[in-house]
């Protein structure tokens, strides 16, 4: 019994001292292409951010959004021009952990409980 006792404390302590690396700062600005799965396929699209806009093409569509960073690792996207109503809802992102290259992050619907995750590959400054 002790044996078990052991191993279960050193797993507890072993995750409890896992911390996701998070250097959002270094992924603020810069051109990149983001993976999600909706619908059980792969959509990506690609984006080029800067300090104050967000242009992104989605299946061949361009659109501009403006970006308001809440902290250094969320940040909510409106578009400039919305075409429909769904368009007009802002979209809050949060980045999860950071690599050198790349991120994951969960998005939705600000004020929507309702979140998916994605990853976001850094292409160019």
């Amino acid at each position: 019994m002790k044996p078990y006792l052991l191993l279960l404390c050193f797993a507890l302590l072993a995750t409890s001292c896992y911390e996701a690396n998070l250097d959002c700062k270094s992924i603020k600005t810069g051109t990149y292409v983001s993976e999600i799965t909706i619908h059980g396929k792969k959509q990506r699209t690609t984006s080029i951010r800067t300090n104050k806009l967000v242009i992104e093409t989605y299946k061949g569509k361009t659109d501009t959004a403006r970006i308001r960073w809440v902290n250094d690792c969320e940040f909510i996207l409106t578009k400039l021009h919305p075409k429909s109503m769904a368009e007009q809802h802002a979209v809050s992102i949060r980045i999860l952990s950071t690599s050198k290259k790349s991120y994951t992050f969960d998005f939705g619907i600000v004020g929507n409980p309702h979140r998916q995750k994605g990853t976001a590959t850094k292409l160019a400054n």
